[in-house]
């Protein structure tokens, strides 16, 4: 894997491509305030790693612990705390120099961009599992409803993992392959074509393509 940023979904707006003559929808990611945490070697941890902290927290609302590790590596407290993970040790960026930012991706190159999705509340199963429905013509009284659920006699109970009404939304999600159309590293904004997951203001990650590369 190689190095990505953690960042704060803005919303969306569009770019206009002038010589195509179309108008391009893309989510604006802020990416202002990455920093390098600590560096995990296979020597010392097993594995080899870049922790990367985003987004400035209050100290005092930390535990003992986190405020130790924060203050190891002399840096502020953040609230989000990201790894990516390298194949060895000399794949591992210089974290020495500068704080990782805009500049990190270029206009044209394919991302993955990982998010929560937005909460929906309790739904039944037609929007949480896209289930037909039955008909709703006169006289039947099933329309919406997940229908039978399971034997009377045997197993005298309903199956695990049943498909049936609960809560829905915030899961964890990863958009494959989206395209960066335009790095403002004056302004730390990354404009990414398409829709992210989460609402305003959630965390994603963006990260190189894994599936594919740019020509």
């Amino acid at each position: 894997m190689a190095l990505g940023l953690l960042g704060k979904k803005v919303g969306m707006t569009r770019i206009f491509d002038a010589e195509a003559g179309t108008s391009i929808p893309v989510t604006v990611i802020d990416v202002a305030g990455n920093e390098f945490l600590q560096v995990k070697t296979t020597e010392t941890d097993g594995y080899s790693a870049v922790q990367v902290g985003y987004d400035d927290q209050k100290e005092f609302r930390l535990n003992l612990p986190q405020r130790g590790h924060f203050g190891k590596h002399s840096v502020a407290a953040k609230k989000l705390v990201k790894e990516f993970r390298f194949d060895s040790d000399a794949d591992i960026p210089n974290t020495e120099e500068a704080h990782p930012g805009a500049e990190l991706f270029e206009a044209g190159q394919w991302v993955d961009v990982l998010g929560t999705t937005k909460g929906k509340g309790f739904q039944g199963v037609v929007k949480r599992y896209n289930f037909a429905g039955q008909p709703d013509s006169h006289g039947h009284m099933m329309h919406r409803r997940p229908g039978g659920v399971g034997a009377g006699t045997w197993p005298g109970r309903i199956w695990k993992n049943k498909k049936m009404p609960g809560r829905h939304g915030v899961y964890n999600r990863t958009v494959q392959n989206l395209k960066v159309v335009q790095v403002r590293p004056e302004d730390n904004i990354v404009l990414v074509s398409g829709a992210v997951p989460g609402h305003k203001g959630a965390y994603v990650t963006i990260r190189p393509a894994v599936k594919k590369t740019a020509k």
